[in-house]
This record gives C-alpha cells, structure tokens and sequence, in this order.
C-alpha cells in the first residue's frame, strides 16, 4: 500500500479540528433540513462543515483534487485527492443520535491511504494511516477474532437501502449472522476496527461514504472489500464488506455471491 506523508496527516487532523465546533454549535439544535436529488436530507450543517474543510484545502494543497458529498469533484485526476464526507449520518444527526461522524480521506492515485472518522459529540477520533495502527482518541485499537458468520456481530445502515439486485444477498447474510444491529453508519466501522462489531455489508455507497473507512479498519488488522473481494478504490461500485475476521470476511463473500 502507498504510504502517506506525514504532512498530510497533520493537515487531516486540522481539517477534523475545524469541523468540530460547526459540528457541535448544530447538533441537537431545530435546524432545517432540504431533500436531495437523490431523496436524502442535508442540512446547514453538512454544508458549512465542507465548506469549512475545502477552504483549508484550497490554501493548504491547492494541486489536490477533492470529493465532497455537498460541493462534488474538484480536479479528481490529481495525484492526491481528498474525500470528505462532513456529516456521514445525516438522518441521525437530525434525530439526535450520536452516530453520524465526519469522514475524511486521503487517496493516492485512486487508494484510500489515510482516513479519520470523527465524532465532535462523543469526541472520538478514529485515525488510520497505511502502514500505521489505527488508533482511536491516540491510543492503539484493533479488531477482535470471530470464526464465522454465525458468531458475528453484524450491522448495515438499513435494509431498504439495498436495491432488488443487493438486497437478496443481504438477506442471506442477515439469516446467518448471530447478532443484528442497524443505523450505525460511519459508526458500525469504527465499532469493527475497534474490536466490538465484526461484520458490516452495504450497497450502494459513494466514495465519500466509505473512502475514510478503509485505512481506519485495515489499520486495526481488519480487511475491506467490495462484494467480490476486490480492494477499494474511490472508483468500486459501492458495495462494500468489512470484517474485523478474514474467516468472517471469506464466509461473507460466499454468501453473498450464492
């Protein structure tokens, strides 16, 4: 895997450290909530949170590309590019529920290569670095062991989210699993890099929604894959698996393509 200058980190958590307080001063507040295109919420907070990063960047790394869920792709065939998602979670952010988080990532030439998932509310932070141990609030975490599917601890957003061509392979990963939780978003991944959830499936994810994910779980001994067992990149499909376990991981991908 590519490295990932030490610069570049520093410059990460910056963009973390200036997300926060926008975070903070919205959550739990009556703000207003429009509908995308695409039938999601966004908020003023999502907005203003970007907006807050991409100026950093601008000054900072002007010849980096950047993938943002508000504001789109900016010179995305640069070396460097930056992903960011301000609030992954947005629905339960405007619920008032402590599980949304603000991604950002690193990719080079394509690769994630570095990834923060961060919560202003809880403040956790999650930092994962190719060829570093993920480490959450700095202190080391890993995944833990989990033999197979029926010993797992899984979860995925929500079921309606997958498509008819997904959701049948979502079912039967849900029939074999021994434990279910869903709404977690961002946080279900943290949760597996940190050794408490060891299995997460979903469809249909943009880069910006799984990007940061990947250092941070590969990181603390975990894998990430797409749903045939390929490494991501900013440019996969969105169907992703993540497993704490490479027994859990290879079960999965089996039922998944039954």
């Amino acid at each position: 895997m590519d490295s990932c200058p030490a610069e570049y980190v520093a410059l990460a958590l910056r963009l973390a450290d200036a997300a926060r307080p926008v975070v903070r001063r919205y959550f739990r507040t009556p703000i207003a909530v429009d509908t995308k295109a695409d039938a999601s919420p966004v908020t003023v907070a999502d907005r203003e949170v970007e907006a807050t990063m991409r100026a950093i960047l601008a000054t900072e790394v002007p010849d980096h590309g950047i993938l943002g869920e508000e504001q789109g792709r900016d010179h995305c065939d640069a070396e460097w590019v930056w992903v960011l998602d301000p609030i992954d979670g947005t629905a339960a952010f405007i619920s008032g529920k402590p599980s949304f988080g603000t991604l950002i990532a690193l990719a080079h030439r394509g690769r994630p290569v570095l990834g923060i998932i961060d919560q202003a509310y809880t403040d956790e932070r999650w930092l994962g670095v190719a060829g570093h141990p993920t480490t959450l609030n700095g202190q080391p975490v890993a995944v833990r062991a989990c033999p197979d599917l029926a010993h797992a601890q899984a979860s995925t957003t929500a079921p309606e989210l997958f498509d008819a061509a997904t959701r049948p392979g979502w079912d039967r990963i849900a029939a074999r699993v021994g434990r279910l939780r869903y709404g977690s978003d961002c946080y279900a991944y943290a949760l597996v890099a940190t050794g408490f959830v060891d299995l997460v499936v979903e469809a249909g994810l943009k880069p910006y929604d799984y990007a940061a994910l990947v250092p941070v779980v590969e990181g603390a001994g975990g894998i990430m894959t797409d749903w045939a067992g390929r490494g991501l990149t900013i440019e996969s499909d969105g169907r992703v698996v993540a497993a704490g376990d490479p027994r859990t991981l290879a079960e999965a991908l089996a039922v998944l393509a039954a």
